[in-house]
C-alpha cells in the first residue's frame, strides 16, 4: 500500500502506509510545553527544600531533569519505533515525530545518522542527565565532571546532526517556517545551554585542581 500523500521534502520520499498527523500542531506543542513546565516546576520546588542548594544548581537540576526525560521518552521512542509514521491512532509520541519531520524529513526517512545519534542520546545521555540531577542534589564530587561530559556529548551530537544535513544539501524542511521553527529553533537550546554548562564546569574543575595544587605546595 502506498498510503496517503505525505507533506515532507523531498516529495518523492517513499513512506509506505503513511498516516497523516492526527493531532493539531497547537495540541502537540501544548502537551510538550505543559509537561515540561510540570517537570521543571516539580524539580524547582523539591530542590528548594535544602537551603544549601544554590539557585544556579536548582536551575541546573531543572535542566537536567527536562533534557533527560526528553532524551529518554521522546528520542528513545523515535530510535526504537522505525514505523511511527504508520501509526493510525493519535498516539502522542508518534504524532510528535510526524510533526517534527516537517522540519527535518530525515526522521520519517529513518536516516541512519539521525537514528544513530538519537539512539545513543536516548540510551546514554538520557540516564546520565537524570544522574546529574542526583549528583547536584547530593553534592557529589563527580557532579561537574559528569555535567561537562554530558554537555560535551550533547554538543557533539548536535554538531553531527547539523553538519550531516549541511553536507547533504540541507533540504529536508517542508517550508522555511518549519526549517526555522523546528530544525533551528527546537534544537537551539541544546547548543546554547550545554555550551554555558561546559564553560561553567570547566572553570569549576580548573579551580578545584588549582586549590589541590596549592594544598600540595603548602604540605611540602
Amino acid at each position: 500500500m502506498e498510503g496517503q500523500p505525505h507533506p515532507y521534502v523531498p516529495r518523492d520520499l517513499k513512506l509506505p502506509d503513511y498516516v497523516p498527523v492526527l493531532l493539531s500542531q497547537s495540541t502537540i506543542l501544548s502537551v510538550y510545553g505543559i509537561s515540561s513546565l510540570v517537570v521543571v516546576s516539580l524539580v524547582w520546588v523539591l530542590s528548594g527544600g535544602s537551603p544549601k542548594t544554590a539557585k544556579i544548581d536548582r536551575l541546573l537540576m531543572c535542566w537536567w531533569a527536562f533534557t533527560g526525560l526528553t532524551h529518554i521518552i521522546l528520542e528513545g521512542y523515535f530510535a526504537f519505533s522505525p514505523e511511527f509514521y504508520k501509526e493510525k491512532t493519535p498516539f502522542y509520541l508518534a504524532e510528535v515525530w510526524k510533526e517534527y519531520s516537517k522540519g527535518d524529513s530525515r526522521y520519517a526517512a529513518r536516516d541512519a545518522g539521525v537514528v544513530a545519534v538519537e539512539g545513543l542520546t536516548a540510551v546514554l545521555e538520557g540516564p546520565a542527565s537524570l544522574l546529574a540531577v542526583y549528583a547536584i542534589a547530593m553534592g557529589k564530587s563527580y557532579s561537574y565532571v559528569l555535567q561537562f561530559a554530558i554537555s560535551l556529548g550533547q554538543l557533539y551530537g548536535t554538531a553531527v546532526y547539523f553538519i550531516t544535513s549541511y553536507l547533504e544539501g540541507d533540504n529536508y524542511a517542508a517550508s522555511p517556517y518549519y526549517y526555522y521553527a523546528y530544525y533551528v529553533g527546537a534544537n537551539a537550546s541544546w547548543v546554547v545551554i550545554p555550551s554555558l554548562i561546559c564553560i561553567r564546569c570547566w572553570k569549576k574543575i580548573c579551580a578545584a585542581f588549582h586549590v589541590q595544587g596549592q594544598k600540595k605546595t603548602k604540605t611540602r
